[in-house]
């Protein structure tokens, strides 16, 4: 029995540079797809039983306020970026056996920041205080919960023995403590970065390396490109 377990902001980064722009409906169902082909070896042929693709993200940021140069006013809740996500998670969830773990941003801590070329510019005194524009800056939204809810189904799925083998589509090392515990429990545990270059230190913490998507640059051999971004 395998669970297959999907970083989201991982998975949309990758997926963006293999396929270009898409339809959140489109990359919803590649997802669910390349979760479902890890259930079969080389030659396609079914040799594991799925127990459940778990998805971990975070919602889009609902926050309003406005920009601060021009005081603007910004609605994240209703950008496209946000319309976009909100319908790729219901997509998710009308999916067979997708189980959509979500964290949280937390509003009350958004922050606007400077951009870290705009900082340098003005330390070196190529751009004065006075030229800043909006476009200078960019809000730090940072999601809370997603990683802790992967650790710990993790956990749950060794301690209970619902499954003999994990596959983690992600490329992050926050990973391998919760690696460690299910290979302590003998559960095989499989990584697919997606052909991202891991770091070599994380070969010793898991038990295989499989990338299922076409590579980054190779044409795929199916597929829709659509007009929206996430």
């Amino acid at each position: 029995m395998t669970a297959v377990m999907v970083d989201v902001g991982f998975y949309l980064t990758q997926a963006q540079r293999i396929f270009g722009r898409q339809h959140p409906e489109e990359a919803a169902k590649r997802l669910h797809q390349f979760a479902l082909d890890h259930l079969n070896d080389d030659k396609r042929r079914r040799v594991a039983r799925l127990y459940r693709i778990f998805v971990y993200d975070a919602p889009p940021a609902a926050w309003k306020g406005h920009t601060p140069i021009g005081k603007n006013a910004i609605d994240l809740g209703e950008s496209a970026t946000a319309k976009w996500r909100n319908t790729f998670h219901e997509t998710l969830r009308g999916l067979r056996k997708v189980a959509l773990r979500l964290g949280e941003i937390p509003t009350s801590q958004v922050r606007w920041q400077l951009k870290p070329e705009i900082l340098k510019d003005l330390t070196n005194g190529r751009k004065r205080w006075e030229q800043l524009t909006d476009d200078d800056f960019r809000l730090d939204l940072r999601q809370k919960g997603v990683d802790m809810r992967l650790g710990l189904d993790i956990a749950s799925l060794a301690y209970q023995r619902n499954v003999n083998q994990i596959v983690l589509i992600s490329g992050d090392a926050d990973f391998v403590p919760a690696a460690k515990l299910a290979r302590r429990s003998g559960i095989d545990f499989i990584l697919d970065p997606m052909w991202a270059t891991i770091r070599p230190a994380l070969f010793e913490h898991i038990d295989g390396l499989r990338s299922v998507c076409p590579k980054p640059g190779t044409k795929p051999a199916s597929g829709i490109e659509g007009s929206a971004t996430p």
